[in-house]
């Protein structure tokens, strides 16, 4: 079933690019908001976290919502495309407004930045996220095809996040430094993910659904559209996807601990800002070249289940060795080992939408139902519920550190608190992931079950 080609080459690019549209926000908010808002606006750490924390919520319980909607979404752009094109509108405005915090009292200052940051999170992102996700299944049935996608988006996301880490703060010094400076670099991104989230819709068409018409037996199983409630009953039933979830939420509360607090570890333990654009590229040019060797990988380790629990085990021995390096400041031994690291994690990000969709396709295996929407909302409330923790975290840890945005020098505890989060946290979370990876074998789920039920 999985041998026909669905994608051209420009295609399979086309798709990767709409992750660069989605990181042009993402990178951007969970790098620098909370360094944003309380260095140029001068809010609370704190409370910053804890509006993060409620908005989240919110969040979380908007994907499934969306990704139903989804999947009874009938049009001529499909299913996925649509939401995909106009939640992009509201992503880009919402992004601009999130760094437009009003110069009035802080109270309303709170309230501007919930609202703003909820619309972007909860209901925009949502949106075009899920749709994002969801497409890689709608575009090709064929299981390398979609390994291919998860990496090729990956080095868009990869590209875009190195470009956003180099040359944020130098932008905002250009336009003007302050508030001024953040809204036009804020301003700038919104207009490119919008532009580059156009062109990916336009350039792919997903798969008619009498193509996903496969027989294993007799009786050929159908797509049938399912109620939003049977969609849930079907998804909690896939035990895999209760594995994956968990998967998303360690790998982006992860993220998000690791993201918030980067540039403050370089300002304030490493002593020299800039450094975020050195570290960035030596974690994102490891991922950009392990990810073109992730689908030979997975041929050679014959699952994507084998190769990413071996890799796992390297990024947590990095980590060690990174800690040590980081104890005494010395730079290369850092460097290296996250170079190291970030190339051994790499393929876990470019399989992972290929992992969903085998669990999607479990779910089709074992109850004859197509929920793709709501099935691929787990990496959308992966990466915004999980990275809202995440940036939670952050706030909270530098409250609890004593960390004072408008100090010029922070207190021995506030840099141990940065540490903990950028150095410490980031070996618990791969630990919790390498055993949700062992879980993980719906690969083989899916293989013994066209076992016992081939008619050959």
């Amino acid at each position: 079933m999985n041998e026909r080609k669905y994608l051209k080459w420009y295609q399979k690019v086309a798709y990767g690019s709409g992750d660069m549209a989605a990181n042009c926000g993402y990178a951007l908010i969970s790098s620098f908001i909370m360094f944003y808002l309380t260095t140029a606006v001068g809010l609370d750490s704190m409370i910053i976290g804890s509006l993060m924390m409620a908005s989240k919520l919110l969040d979380g319980v908007s994907d499934i919502f969306f990704g139903g909607l989804m999947d009874r979404t009938k049009s001529k752009l499909g299913q996925a495309r649509p939401w995909m094109l106009y939640g992009q509108i509201g992503v880009s405005a919402s992004l601009f407004l999130i760094f437009c915090i009003p110069n009035t009292s802080e109270t309303m200052q709170y309230a501007y930045f919930f609202v703003f940051y909820t619309a972007y999170n909860a209901v925009f992102y949502t949106a075009n996220s899920i749709a994002y996700a969801a497409l890689a299944a709608k575009i090709t049935k064929n299981e390398q095809e979609r390994v291919q996608l998860g990496s090729i988006r990956f080095i868009f996301a990869t590209f875009t996040t190195l470009l956003i880490s180099y040359n944020t703060t130098d932008l905002i010094e250009y336009f003007g430094g302050g508030t001024k400076g953040w809204r036009m670099v804020a301003l700038i991104f919104a207009l490119i993910a919008l532009a580059v989230n156009t062109i990916c819709v336009l350039m792919v068409k997903e798969v008619p659904d009498e193509e996903t018409i496969v027989s294993h037996s007799e009786n050929q199983v159908h797509t049938e559209k399912v109620s939003f409630a049977t969609s849930l009953k079907l998804l909690f039933k896939n035990p895999y996807y209760l594995i994956i979830l968990g998967l998303y939420l360690a790998n982006y509360i992860y993220s998000g601990i690791t993201q918030g607090s980067a540039i403050l570890f370089m300002t304030y333990y490493m002593g020299d800002p800039k450094l975020l654009g050195t570290f960035s590229l030596f974690q994102l040019i490891p991922v950009m070249i392990i990810l073109t060797l992730t689908p030979m990988l997975v041929k050679k380790f014959g699952s994507m289940w084998k190769m990413n629990l071996y890799a796992r085990i390297i990024t947590l021995l990095m980590g060690v060795v990174f800690i040590v390096g980081a104890m005494n400041k010395n730079l290369p031994v850092m460097l290296v080992s996250t170079f190291l690291r970030n190339m051994a994690g790499g393929p876990l990000t470019g399989t992972l939408n290929a992992l969903v969709a085998e669990t999607s396709d479990y779910t089709w295996r074992t109850q004859k139902a197509r929920i793709d929407g709501v099935m691929f909302s787990c990496s959308s409330i992966g990466v915004k519920l999980g990275g809202g923790i995440g940036s939670a975290v952050v706030g909270w840890m530098l409250k609890w550190g004593g960390y004072d945005g408008t100090a010029a020098v922070q207190s021995a505890q506030a840099i141990d608190t940065i540490f903990f989060m950028y150095a410490i946290m980031p070996i618990l979370f791969g630990i919790v992931m390498a055993v949700l990876l062992y879980f993980l074998k719906v690969e083989q789920a899916n293989k013994e079950w066209d076992a016992a039920h081939s008619t050959v």
